[in-house]
């Protein structure tokens, strides 16, 4: 019986979804449950999101924002309501958790709300604990809160090295 592990890929660098994305299809090959939350996604262009739904049904994937912009150029009324939105992907996030109706739960920039200050790290950390003993977790963001780090197995950090701006 395998101990479930709790990841974090973060930093500056672009590919944390696509890393996070990866494992999961990794997990499927192995015949293993997987779920993808996306927070702050909803604000993103859809191009990339059809690409991801074609991963259905054989990975779950669940978004609760309906926002057309990034977060931080919302205005506070639109803030509010993915606000709201957010809190609910972050509700089902906690019923998946304490369920184990996965065996790998990707939580794509989850960091991001923390960063964001629309849950603090207390209420993430709470979540970690419920999880069951066999159920994997992988976290992503850019920024990554050291609160949380007692809780976390691995950290893997992604950041530029060489940016070519001639291309």
């Amino acid at each position: 019986m395998n101990r479930g592990t709790i990841q974090v890929i973060c930093g500056e660098g672009k590919g944390k979804t696509a890393a996070a994305f990866g494992m999961g299809i990794e997990a499927l090959m192995k015949n293993r449950n997987v779920i993808v939350i996306q927070f702050l996604k909803g604000c993103t262009g859809r191009g990339s999101s059809d690409i991801i739904k074609r991963l259905e049904p054989e990975m779950k994937i669940f978004r609760f924002e309906k926002c057309d912009g990034f977060f931080e150029n919302l205005t506070k009324e639109e803030q509010d309501e993915e606000r709201m939105n957010i809190r609910n992907g972050l509700n089902f996030a906690r019923k998946v958790v304490s369920t184990g109706e996965c065996d790998l739960l990707i939580l794509d920039e989850i960091l991001g709300i923390l960063d964001q200050k629309i849950i603090e790290a207390e209420e993430l950390v709470k979540l970690l604990q419920t999880k069951d003993d066999e159920m994997d977790i992988i976290m992503t963001g850019k920024v990554f809160s050291k609160e949380v780090e007692p809780y976390v197995d691995s950290i893997l950090e992604i950041n530029h090295v060489k940016v070519d701006n001639t291309k």
